[in-house]
Formats: structure tokens, sequence, C-alpha cells
């Protein structure tokens, strides 16, 4: 497995050099997608939080052993290498999706909008609520309004924009997660945040709505993950009952409250096709992916008796305390991150998110299809090497 798991980050390197350079991108015959939006939170953020100021650049995730495996250096994701929107990148033949505030970077083939920590929900909704926000302000509305100044200083006229992204991706989501872990966290009950779904669900559709209406005509919008199986989640809301875990030792109530997420958001999505007929609008199921991969970890490489553990943390039964977060004084790292799941009880690991973007780009868990596979052909092609 040790083998295996070292000639897929070989591979995986070997990828990064290539396609992340211009070299990569003069062979892109047959690619249907020539740029990448991305809005957001930790998922897909690749660099605007450590760049918000002082907050960002004194978060945990500005400081090793963020970044370590691939980067040697923190680069504002929040793991230990690549995100599922890097594999995506790759298996577009694209180069990495710059973020937004970093004012010296190449804005060609796309820009990341996400923020680690940001919500779908501006502040005053949570101050309302009297729940704290730790780190960002960058809502949903905020990086439309960052999309919206990005197209000014590009578009020449509303045509203009409209040609610019016929051929673009957006990436609306994940988004919301974090708008249920604050509150989650900061002691409300599962009852009290289901109010909050409605709420969530419409400002990521009213998000979708907007970009579509500036131009975009291809969507992906990701639902959220079964949060109860997250190191975070299982320290946070344990239980001494044994009928509050399922048979893979997650936690059934936040599991149930992530599906019910789920389910309000595609139904959404569904009335949003309906308005708007000429764009393709796909659901990406983060929450069965990561199940797939969470039944199938054996023989996927990961370690049996870390599933539930993070790599980074502070210790406890699963590795994670919240005084202590990876990248934190008093944390510690596991020898061999690619046989875990988690890397710091919220993220995944490098390893995790590749066998993820595997999944959504050629395991069926992005739909409805639209023909993608004939649309899209060097992602197909690409992704049928991430194996």
């Amino acid at each position: 497995m040790a083998l295996k798991s070292l000639l897929k980050t070989v591979f995986f390197l070997f990828l990064v050099l290539f396609f992340g350079t211009s070299a990569g991108l003069k062979e892109r015959e047959g690619c249907y997608i020539e740029a990448i939006y991305s809005f957001g939170d930790s998922i897909a953020d690749t660099g605007n939080l450590i760049r918000e100021g002082v907050d960002g650049a004194f978060a945990p995730i500005a400081h090793l052993p963020y970044g370590e495996t691939t980067f040697k250096r923190p680069t504002g994701r929040c793991s230990n290498g690549l995100l599922m929107i890097d594999y995506l990148a790759l298996s577009l033949k694209l180069p990495f999706v710059n973020p937004y505030l970093d004012k010296d970077a190449n804005f060609n083939h796309g820009v990341n909008f996400a923020v680690a920590g940001g919500t779908a929900l501006d502040v005053s909704f949570f101050k309302e609520r009297g729940i704290m926000m730790p780190y960002t302000n960058s809502s949903l509305n905020v990086q439309l309004e960052w999309f919206k100044s990005h197209l000014d200083s590009i578009c020449s006229s509303q045509t203009d924009c409209a040609e610019k992204l016929k051929h673009a991706l957006f990436l609306v989501g994940e988004i919301g997660g974090n708008d249920y872990n604050y509150a989650f966290f900061g002691g409300k009950s599962i009852t009290e945040v289901m109010n909050y779904v409605p709420h969530v669900v419409t400002s990521i559709i009213n998000a979708a709505k907007e970009v579509i209406n500036m131009g975009a005509i291809q969507l992906v919008i990701p639902g959220n993950f079964p949060i109860g199986c997250l190191p975070s989640y299982l320290t946070a809301l344990n239980s001494s009952d044994p009928d509050a875990y399922d048979n893979r030792l997650c936690l059934k109530g936040p599991n149930t409250f992530a599906m019910l997420h789920n389910l309000k958001l595609q139904e959404a999505i569904q009335e949003l096709r309906e308005s708007y007929p000429h764009v393709v609008i796909m659901y990406a199921d983060y929450y069965n992916a990561f199940m797939t991969l969470l039944d199938n970890a054996l023989d996927l490489g990961f370690d049996k008796n870390s599933l539930m553990k993070a790599c980074c943390g502070g210790g406890g039964e699963h590795n994670f305390d919240a005084t202590k977060m990876c990248g934190s004084p008093g944390a510690s790292t596991c020898d061999n991150p690619a046989q875990h799941i988690s890397w710091d009880g919220i993220h995944l690991t490098q390893e995790a998110y590749m066998i993820m973007a595997r999944q959504l780009i050629s395991g069926g868990f992005v739909y409805p299809s639209y023909g993608v596979q004939e649309k899209w052909k060097c992602w197909y092609r690409i992704g049928e090497s991430l194996s």
C-alpha cells in the first residue's frame, strides 16, 4: 500500500508540474472548458483567507504542516496538499485556479473567490443569533461582489462578458457548511439549525441566478458532506448512547441533517433548471462520494484504525481538539497522511480529495450528466488516470 501511495504521489506531482504550467496547455484539443470560477469555503480556497489581513495571516492554515506534502509550504489550502478543485483543473488541463486576493496572479483561466470560513449567509444573520464567526466576513455575497469587480476589469460589454464566460465552469460551493458548523459548535441544537436550511439554500440559489444572469451557462452546485463522520463533529457532539451512531460509527443526527440540506438544495436546483433551461446545472453529490470512499477505505489504502481520526490534531479519541488545531502549538502530525481520510478533523487529506475528485469526475456522483463525457473530453480522459 505504501508503494502504491508513493507512485500516486509521484504521478500527481508530474501532473502538477506539467499541467500547472503553460507547457501543459499547448495541447488542449477537444477541451470544452477554458476557465473555472469558484465560490465557496475552505473546501475550495486556494489562498484567499491568508491574504485577507491579520486574522487570515495568523490562521492555522497559514502555517506548516498545511501544504507540506505537495507544495512543501502553506498555500492557504486546508489540507496537506491538493484539493478537489486542483484535481478538477488538472483533469481539464488547466492551471490551478488562483485566489482572487493574489493580485499578482494570472486569471486567464478563471478565478477562485472561495474563502476558508466563508458562509452562504451574511454576517448579520449570525450576529442576530449570537453565533461567533472566527476568521472571515467573506460571505457568498462578498464573493459575488468580487466576481462583479473582476468582470468589470476584463469585459468591455455584457456581450463581451457572455463570450468570455461561455466556456467557463462555475463551482457555486460547496458553501453553507460553515453556516451550520458555527451554529452547531456554538451550542445550537439540530432542531434550531434546521430552521437555517431554507435561508442557506436560498442564498446558494440566488448566487447561481446572479452568475447565470451575468453569462454563466455551466454550473456545478455541490451538496454538504456527511458531517457526522468528521472527527470535529464526532468530538464536539460525542454521545454515550450507542444508538446515536450508525454502523460506520458516524453520528446519525448530523448526517440526517446534512441529508436534509442536500435534499432541499437538490429540489431548489431542479426549480432553477426549469427557470433556465438553456443552462447546464449539475449537482455534485459530496455526501455519497464521501460515503463510497469511507466504505471502500481499506481497499483504497487507508488505515482501518484511523478512519475516524485526524492526521493532524491535538489528541483525543479522534485526534481533534478545538483548542489545539492543526497548525497550532501543541498539535502533531501523523507519519503517513496518505493513510488518513481526515487531515485536520474538518478537511480531508490530499489522498482523500484525490479519490473524491475521481469519483466526482468519472464515478457518477455529478448529475445529471448532460452528456459531459462528450463535451468535456479532456476532463474524462485525464479523469480516468485518477486511479
